[in-house]
This record gives C-alpha cells, sequence and structure tokens, in this order.
C-alpha cells in the first residue's frame, strides 16, 4: 500500500516539529497496521495516548493472546489487560443503538505516521498515532528509538537497528526504503 510520500511539516505544542505521512484511515488499513505492530513488534513499541498533561508510554509484557474486531473495534487482549480502539464503523447493539454523531466522534478520523525533528534538524522520535472524529488522541505506538536504552535511558552510541521497525513500517505503508535522514542524529533532545 502506497500513500503520499511527501510528509507535512506540522508544529505541536509539547512536540516540536513534526514531518507527518498521512495513512488512509480505513478499518482495512488500520487493522492491518496494528495487528503487524502488536503481533511482530510487540516487545519493542511503546504505545498508550500522549496528551497534554500525561503521556502513557507502556510496553507489553508478552504477545497478544489475541487480537480481534467487532462493530468497528479492534481489541488487543494481552491477557488481564486488554485495549479497544474505534477504526472502523461502529453501530452498537441493536437494542442500544449508537448514536450516528456519537460514531462518527468514536471512530479514527486521521492516521499518520511521524518523526520528530529536533532542535539540530535531525529525527529523534519516530512513530504513529491515530486521532478520532473529534480530533482527539486515541493512541500513539513510539518505535524503538536508536538514541536510547531498552531502560529508556539516553545511548552511549545510536542503536541505528532500532530502526528496523521504522523502515519496515515506512516500506509497506508508504512505499518508501529507509532514509538517510534518519540517521542524520547524534542523540535525543528533549522538547
Amino acid at each position: 500500500m502506497t500513500t503520499a510520500t511527501e510528509p507535512v511539516i506540522v508544529d505541536e505544542p509539547g512536540l516540536g516539529t513534526l514531518e507527518v505521512w498521512r495513512l488512509p484511515a480505513t478499518e482495512e488499513v488500520l487493522r492491518g497496521l496494528l495487528t503487524m505492530l502488536f503481533e511482530q513488534y510487540w516487545d519493542r513499541v511503546t504505545f498508550g495516548p500522549l496528551i497534554q498533561g500525561a503521556a502513557y508510554e507502556l510496553r507489553a509484557e508478552r504477545r497478544p493472546e489475541r487480537i480481534g474486531s467487532q462493530d468497528g473495534y479492534l481489541t488487543v487482549h494481552f491477557g488481564a489487560s486488554h485495549f479497544h480502539l474505534c477504526v472502523g464503523p461502529t453501530e452498537g447493539d441493536p437494542r442500544s443503538p449508537t448514536p450516528p454523531e456519537l460514531a462518527a466522534r468514536r471512530q479514527t478520523a486521521r492516521a499518520e505516521l511521524f518523526r520528530r525533528l529536533n532542535r539540530d534538524g535531525a529525527p529523534d522520535v519516530w512513530g504513529l498515532r491515530l486521532l478520532n472524529g473529534h480530533g482527539e488522541e486515541q493512541i500513539t505506538v513510539l518505535f524503538p528509538n536508536p538514541f536510547l536504552t531498552d531502560a529508556d535511558k539516553p545511548a552511549a552510541e545510536p542503536d541505528w537497528d532500532k530502526l528496523g521497525v521504522w523502515d519496515h513500517v515506512r516500506r509497506v505503508y508508504l512505499g518508501l526504503g529507509p532514509d538517510a535522514k534518519d540517521r542524520a542524529g547524534t542523540r535525543f533532545v528533549h522538547p
């Protein structure tokens, strides 16, 4: 699947400058992408909403027991914990249907791959985020960062192998190969 290959530059308060590639916010695309990330890379990604005033940077402790979908919701089960994301049309229970305006608010309306450019102009954060029909963040999935250790500490030297998830997603969803710009930085710069 290939989408627009030129990113849009946006400035986000609290995050800084982002290069953003929009993805089709369809149930098929989102279910495939999220299933791939959580089945293949569950032990390497960090996920949760990143909103003003709160950042949930969670890591799965095990591979999902199952990933399923029903009524537009993708559910990722890790055992005792799980999460639901409304990535497709939702109607609710026939005895208690979801009003159309609420269904439109719940469903992912915007999906984007992004990389943050630090004040040196080099990428230092890579990820995916989904926003609902009201512009509220549903989830951000942060990809492995070459400037951070697995314990989330600054790495002595960048580990460029960690960009493998980003490179794979770019290839599959944008039709783009690895980008030398991703390997141009020397450190993570906190905004």
